[in-house]
């Protein structure tokens, strides 16, 4: 039998969205769920604030719970309409940023899509942003178990 599969989008796929797809996968793998997480940006943009193929934030915040980057590590993939057909659950990390952008790239899938409201870097410190992820993904780990 085949994992069912949780996409989380957010909008560089570096940072937030990042994060939750390896919490989250690695948190499946230890319970044994038949869940895996897929992680999605909006935008293809990329600043001087990119460095590498993830944020060292988000790498910090999963080394601190124990999960290590092993291997290749993808760079960040853009949202397709493939993407969210293939999941059963569908999650844009921070509703008034990524609600415009789902609403102009993908309005047919915008009834299927949930919403958390967490920060990005310019707002709310990785800390804080990134400690909301894990309790939301252990959350949402809970409702599929």
């Amino acid at each position: 039998m085949s994992n069912k599969i949780v996409l989380f989008i957010c909008t560089g796929n570096y940072y937030r969205s990042r994060f939750a797809e390896y919490l989250f996968n690695t948190l499946a793998e230890r319970q044994g769920m038949a869940w895996r997480a897929q992680s999605r940006g909006l935008s293809t943009a990329v600043g001087k604030w990119k460095a590498g193929p993830i944020s060292a934030f988000a790498v910090a915040a999963l080394k601190e719970r124990g999960i290590a980057m092993r291997g290749f590590v993808r760079e960040p993939l853009f949202c397709c309409e493939e993407d969210i057909c293939r999941a059963e659950r569908v999650i844009a990390l921070k509703e008034a940023e990524h609600r415009p952008m789902l609403e102009k790239g993908f309005p047919e899938f915008c009834r299927r899509i949930e919403f958390w409201h967490v920060h990005d870097v310019d707002i709310a410190h990785p800390d804080q942003a990134l400690g909301e992820v894990d309790g939301l993904v252990r959350k949402l780990m809970g409702e599929l178990s």
